[in-house]
């Protein structure tokens, strides 16, 4: 492991995330579907552009209890990812960030994200 990847370990050994912490339900891939749909249109994606939606649990203090992380690829090869601090079946369209931001939320080399 390199000194970058075991310092990167070493920063998450002590965060406490649950991806997937509980089964879903029919009402919860419905609004996996839903927000995903929301960022192809809000955004602008292409049907080939991937687009992830994942609800976390978090312990740590001050962090909510569920969040809804949301990641997208597009065929520039650039990841962009967000994060709303509420459950994926409370996510309602104005929660997505304005179309103008796709380019702020581009995911630089080095940044160090332990979400997606």
């Amino acid at each position: 492991m390199s000194s970058d990847a075991a310092s990167q370990q070493g920063d998450r050994e002590g965060a406490s995330y649950r991806l997937g912490a509980r089964n879903k339900n029919a009402q919860d891939r419905a609004a996996i579907a839903r927000v995903k749909e929301w960022v192809r249109d809000r955004f602008r994606l292409n049907e080939d552009d991937v687009v992830m939606v994942n609800e976390l649990e978090c312990s740590l203090p001050g962090c909510p209890p569920l969040e809804t992380v949301i990641a997208f690829w597009t065929e520039d090869g650039q990841r962009r990812h967000y994060k709303v601090f509420k459950p994926v079946a409370e996510v309602v369209e104005d929660d997505l960030p304005p179309s103008w931001m796709k380019n702020a939320l581009i995911v630089l080399d080095g940044m160090g994200c332990d979400c997606c």
